[in-house]
């Protein structure tokens, strides 16, 4: 796990004589809760310098002193040589009159406004997995051993600096032993803050499905209750997940009638990289970023001809994970007989955002869990599991959560500081700005659920006052409707603060481009679901030309009819019927559609398109995605956001080539609108002949990757850098055939590697946006 300083740190003083010099040094970045301060002990102790270091809300503050090589020679260590987990972003240097001090010490931390970073919650280190695994070492199997290199961060953080008294640790006072650890530079606990052991720290324990405490080993009885079939409770880091035997079906699918999530994917934590490949095809690079430090949840290929994955996930990938704390290490090792793949999801009610609370769990998992395996540490910050893929060597998030948040993105200047951008609804996500870091919130959600909205204002409130974020500018969403910019409004009125609102697509775009420190300009290939477009309508195929002072809607897609607006996003068979309406396929053709023997209320609904009555149209790749679909499979009703895309793109088949459909452009005008009528028609046509779904399917997204590359070919000819953004681009066969087109015919194409594609990333482009307007203020 590396942490690249994000400017340069300051020159060192050089001095004309030789003799003892003393200095003054603020160091700033991730360097508080990642082993800093134990690391400068024993640098100055190799050194021979005197002085002392203290947390500070603006970092480490230190003082040296000694012979100017020696001084050299530590500062040159901290910037080639930081602990694994550090990030120094910046170091002010400044001498100081020599003191004689000749010993070095750490001392007492200093609270005032909070300037500094935190790090996220990383996963057990090596040498803490080998300690729990010695029957000779007092923290034998204990589920919340840590050090200096690894355990909770962000998850029990209630304010900086990073000190135990400021985390949900401080109830747990530490043993003797504990404290000598604590204090002792030999040791890699030396201020390590959630430092414990079975003596003094928090403690696991068994409840069975009414409540009751059950005697013996916790880990044992929830192994013995999972492979049973049973369904488990268990509390982790961020949050409290529902957990069965992944290789179980019966047990899957009784999870999954409990818990009203009859479709969506699970994610499978496994016990190792063995169970993964048993279960997944995995690379190198995917298997790295499965034993990271981050430990997010890697969406893999599952491995062809291996039984009882269905029941898992319905496409042909699976989200896997590694044990990410020690509970889960222990959960997952088979001592007691347990699984070595469980399916791990999050317990909540539907829609709502994870459990945290043990009481909460008792209460809103009654009927659900067979039994609990919860702790006594408190969860003061929700951190849900990151989700993301390997692309071009590096993450591609599909949610950025625990693991990485709450690290923040650097800003090319400081002109993000105090600007508080909202994000969007659905996956919602807000930015916070202080001097050059972006601070993005974790996984929050839909905020049509009030409980996710709470969650939302908390998130945010945290955020700020932990980093010390005074909001001077605010900046949302178009849409007037969506809570987030309700919110922004809220708090503009409120705290009289000036509120610039930007339209959704040019967001996406510049996300992109921040994600990439692109300064622009740039053309912008923008395709998801929905978004306000400057005209009033619903945009979702967009090309734009421009960067952060402004934008030009020079392409996009014939609108897609929506039969009851937001209806028809639920009931796909909607979109299906009126994409085969719009295209004119004929009447032998559609009585052999799948779709059209299943979908009820026909004849209402085409009298609407005949009418234009509640009808909207939306320019919208992800709402032709998903009307494709459910011609394709008959299928009428979406049972949740983004299956049918995902479930399109599983159909196709790297044994079976696509079919060769034609793309066409309507008249030239000011927007240049790719015509979906021959394409869809095409489909429905060879739908009806029995042409095999693999190639239809193929062929279809094949199609769009080509009206991108003549789209660019047409609005883009001076050949600007081309960003890809939108959730259309969370497909990875869409988004790798795209990026080999366009880049095979010589542009520079960039994606997302920093912040979701989706709604979720928004926020980041709404922050470039405001600041970019306020440098030109």
């Amino acid at each position: 796990m590396s942490w690249p300083p994000i400017w340069p740190v300051a020159s060192v003083p050089r001095w004309p004589e030789p003799g003892a010099r003393r200095v003054h040094i603020l160091a700033a970045g991730i360097v508080q809760g990642v082993g800093f301060r134990p690391f400068l002990h024993r640098l100055a102790a190799r050194l021979g310098l005197g002085g002392w270091a203290r947390n500070t809300p603006a970092g480490v503050e230190m003082e040296l002193e000694g012979p100017p090589d020696a001084i050299e020679a530590f500062i040159h260590a901290l910037r080639t040589e930081p602990p694994p987990l550090a990030a120094v972003e910046q170091l002010d240097v400044q001498p100081m009159a020599a003191l004689g001090e000749t010993s070095f010490a750490i001392r007492p931390s200093t609270a005032g406004s909070a300037a500094t970073l935190a790090a996220p919650d990383l996963a057990p280190c090596p040498a803490c997995l080998r300690e729990m695994a010695d029957p000779a070492g007092r923290r034998y199997r204990y589920s919340f051993i840590n050090c200096t290199d690894c355990g909770p961060r962000f998850s029990i953080l209630r304010a900086l600096p990073y000190d135990r008294a400021n985390t949900s640790m401080a109830g747990f006072a530490m043993c003797r032993d504990c404290a000598a650890e604590y204090a002792d530079i030999r040791s890699r606990r030396y201020h390590a803050q959630p430092n414990c052991c079975p003596v003094c720290g928090p403690h696991v324990f068994y409840l069975d499905q009414e409540g009751r405490a059950v005697p013996g080993d916790p880990i044992a009885l929830a192994q013995q209750a999972l492979a049973a079939g049973r369904t488990v409770a268990v509390k982790g880091t961020g949050g409290i997940h529902l957990a069965c035997n992944a290789r179980d079906e019966a047990a899957v699918l009784r999870l999954r009638q409990r818990k009203h999530r009859p479709e969506k994917p699970l994610a499978v934590l496994c016990r190792d990289l063995d169970t993964v490949r048993q279960l997944c095809i995995l690379s190198d690079p995917e298997a790295a970023l499965l034993q990271s430090p981050r430990r997010p949840i890697v969406l893999l290929q599952k491995r062809p001809g291996t039984t009882g994955l269905a029941c898992l996930s319905e496409n042909r990938r699976l989200g896997i994970l590694l044990p990410y704390t020690p509970l889960h290490v222990l959960l997952a090792d088979g001592t007691a007989g347990g699984p070595a793949a469980l399916v791990l999801t999050s317990a909540n009610r539907p829609g709502c955002p994870v459990m945290t609370d043990n009481a909460e769990a008792l209460d809103g998992l009654a009927g659900i869990a067979d039994g609990y395996l919860l702790h006594d540490r408190p969860i003061v910050n929700r951190c849900d599991d990151s989700l993301a893929a390997l692309w071009q060597g590096r993450e591609y998030f599909f949610r950025r959560s625990r693991g990485y948040a709450p690290q923040p993105l650097a800003m090319p200047s400081d002109e993000a500081d105090g600007i508080l951008a909202f994000g969007a609804e659905q996956k919602a996500g807000f930015a916070a700005g202080r001097d050059r870091h972006v601070f993005l919130s974790q996984h929050i959600g839909d905020l049509k659920n009030a409980e996710t909205l709470d969650h939302y204002r908390t998130a945010l409130e945290t955020q700020l006052h932990l980093f010390g974020i005074t909001p001077r500018v605010l900046v949302c969403d178009l849409h007037p409707d969506y809570f987030s910019t309700r919110e922004a409004q809220s708090m503009a009125a409120k705290r009289g603060l000036p509120l610039l609102q930007v339209q959704h697509h040019w967001a996406h775009m510049a996300a992109c481009m921040a994600d990439n420190q692109l300064e622009g300009p740039a053309f912008g290939i923008v395709w998801d679901g929905t978004g306000l477009g400057s005209d009033g309508s619903i945009w979702g195929g967009e090309f734009l030309r421009g960067g952060y002072d402004g934008f030009r809607r020079a392409g996009s897609i014939r609108p897609v009819p929506l039969p009851g607006g937001d209806a028809a996003v639920r009931q796909i068979g909607r979109i299906g019927l009126a994409l085969a309406w719009d295209a004119g396929v004929p009447a032998e053709v559609r009585e052999a559609l799948p779709l059209l023997r299943a979908l009820p209320g026909q004849t209402a609904l085409l009298a609407m398109l005949e009418k234009g009555i509640a009808c909207p149209g939306a320019s919208s790749i992800g709402r032709l995605f998903d009307g494709v679909y459910a011609l394709l499979s008959g299928r009428v009703d979406a049972g949740y956001d983004g299956q049918a895309p995902a479930l399109l793109e599983s159909l196709a088949c790297g044994e079976i080539p696509g079919r060769d459909y034609p793309t066409a452009y309507g008249p030239e005008g000011e927007v240049r609108r790719f015509d979906t009528r021959p394409l869809v028609a095409a489909v429905c046509a060879d739908i009806a002949a029995g042409v095999s779904p693999a190639a239809i399917a193929r062929g279809f997204m094949d199609a769009l990757a080509r009206m991108a590359l003549e789209q660019c070919r047409a609005l883009n000819p001076d050949r600007l850098p081309v960003v890809l953004s939108g959730g259309v681009f969370l497909n990875q066969y869409l988004l790798r055939a795209a990026t080999r087109l366009l880049e095979g015919d010589g542009y520079a194409v960039f994606s997302h590697h920093r912040v979701s594609a989706s709604d979720e990333g928004l926020a980041l482009g709404q922050l470039a946006l405001a600041a970019r307007a306020r440098q030109t203020e």
